[in-house]
């Protein structure tokens, strides 16, 4: 009997706050030890490493946790089982390092394919679902000799369906919030074939639903032979998020990876624009976007990226912004902590969000004026909380506000230069942060550490020295 590669897209919703120590209930580790024998090969051992204390399921969340840039404690705190319920797909997730294919010849040995679309959803127009599923080949072909041709009738190599529950194969679908899709690996019969579930809310472009075109050109990419990627921002990577599908672009390791199996497109009908590299901690050009702390965590801000630095661990762990925030915006101006509030703010153009925990604080987003910063004002470049004073500085250009947290209106007298009160700052101020007891400045690819009560220039340090990078 023959076996198939399939991958599934799970979606269950969740409000947590970050990294506490959940309750160890019989539910919540139920559904974590099935999490992790499905995508993490936990087996169920006796003998020595047993009577020795060696947990498996320890291991197994290390490993998980690892693989996912979350704080590695192997326990089950709320960040894991935040990940555990979040949308996406059914492959192991285990020994994967950037794009990743099925292997063992898991590929099609022919550059001319068929798809065939057998039924369409209610949720959409029929126009609509023929337009996403289109796009969502025309995705692999833009960057391969691959071609894809609709038919009407038969049997194509491409089998596009949608149903509910059990629907035909061995993999039911299991009802609303469940499993959105799964495909199979490149094989003869049920090999490529992609379905939906129909008892999901599929849509054209609206992030009230999941956009089928965003859904199935990851699912088009099992189809064609890869598994997943541990990028965060490949669209391979395995759980899903939500792009404009009017923008989208393959990212990198993507064309990496589908390149790897069947070469470049060498007749491109046009360049097209090309997705931006995912940002690394260690290089020294860098420019960091903001700066923030969390609840003892620093998060540092690169274009789509965020990380997230522990204490208790020295490598940062990179993942998207909107899969931690997922009403954030990205490339943004400036973030702190605001105790006063109890959630993290992030500024961008002219408006501020406030989240606390994984949730939008309602009546967010404001304008910047709420504040009391003045109406003509475009952005804040940067901004940071002194937990001495109990005020929040915000840069903008060469100059800089003071804001009580307490009272929530802004000191007077200002804005004042920045250089008459941080010595040696003449250029703009990027990003900011407060660490024990000293205020940095962050200008381009440079830190720059102060005391905020007398302004005195301590030290100049590499952009990364947070990050914890091994490459100064």
């Amino acid at each position: 009997m023959r076996t198939f590669s399939l991958s599934i897209l799970l979606t269950v919703a969740v409000s947590v706050y970050c990294v506490p120590i959940l309750p160890v209930t019989v539910q919540n580790e139920h559904f974590a030890k099935g999490y992790l024998k499905k995508f993490f090969n936990l087996t169920e051992e006796s003998g020595p490493a047993v009577r020795r204390g060696i947990s498996q399921v320890t291991k197994k969340l290390s490993e998980m946790q690892r693989f996912f840039g979350l704080q590695i404690t192997g326990t089950l705190d709320a960040d894991t089982l935040a990940m555990m319920k979040k949308p996406r797909c059914g492959v192991p997730d285990g020994n994967i390092a950037q794009f990743s294919t099925f292997g063992n010849g898991l590929k099609w040995e022919k550059n001319d394919l068929t798809y065939r679309i057998e039924n369409y959803t209610p949720d959409m127009s029929q126009a609509e679902v023929d337009d996403s599923i289109e796009r969502a080949l025309q995705v692999w072909a833009k960057v391969t000799p691959l071609r894809f041709t609709r038919i009407y009738s038969g049997t194509a190599d491409i089998m596009i369906s949608f149903g509910r529950q059990s629907h035909g194969d061995d993999y039911p679908f299991d009802g609303p919030y469940g499993t959105l899709a799964h495909a199979f690996a490149p094989a003869p019969g049920i090999g490529g074939d992609a379905h939906f579930d129909e008892d999901e809310t599929f849509t054209f472009r609206s992030q009230t639903g999941f956009v089928l075109f965003l859904v199935a050109a990851h699912e088009f990419g099992h189809s064609l032979g890869l598994s997943h990627s541990d990028d965060p921002s490949a669209l391979m990577y395995p759980t899903y998020s939500y792009s404009n599908p009017d923008t989208f672009v393959l990212p990198r390791d993507d064309v990496n990876g589908i390149q790897s199996l069947y070469g470049a497109n060498e007749n491109p009908v046009e360049p097209g624009p090309t997705a931006p590299t995912t940002p690394d901690a260690c290089d020294l050009s860098m420019v960091l976007d903001a700066v923030a702390n969390l609840q003892g965590e620093m998060l540092f801000f690169k274009d789509s990226f965020l990380w997230r630095s522990y204490p208790q661990s020295n490598t940062p762990q990179q993942t998207l912004i909107t899969n931690f925030w997922p009403n954030a915006p990205v490339n943004i101006d400036a973030a702190y902590e605001s105790q006063a509030l109890d959630s993290v703010l992030v500024f961008k153009d002219r408006k501020v969000w406030a989240f606390s925990g994984y949730d939008l604080v309602r009546g967010y987003p404001k304008s910047i004026s709420s504040f009391g910063l003045p109406d003509h004002l475009e952005k804040v470049d940067a901004a940071v909380y002194d937990p001495e004073s109990g005020k929040t500085l915000f840069f903008t250009g060469s100059y800089y506000y003071s804001y009580d947290e307490a009272k929530q209106t802004m000191d007077g007298g200002f804005p004042k230069r920045v250089y008459d009160k941080f010595y040696g700052m003449s250029r703009p101020v990027t990003a900011a942060l407060h660490n024990r007891g000293f205020t940095y400045l962050y200008s381009g690819p440079y830190v720059f550490e102060y005391s905020l009560r007398t302004g005195r220039l301590y030290r100049v340090l590499r952009n990364n020295y947070f990050l914890r990078c091994t490459n100064f």
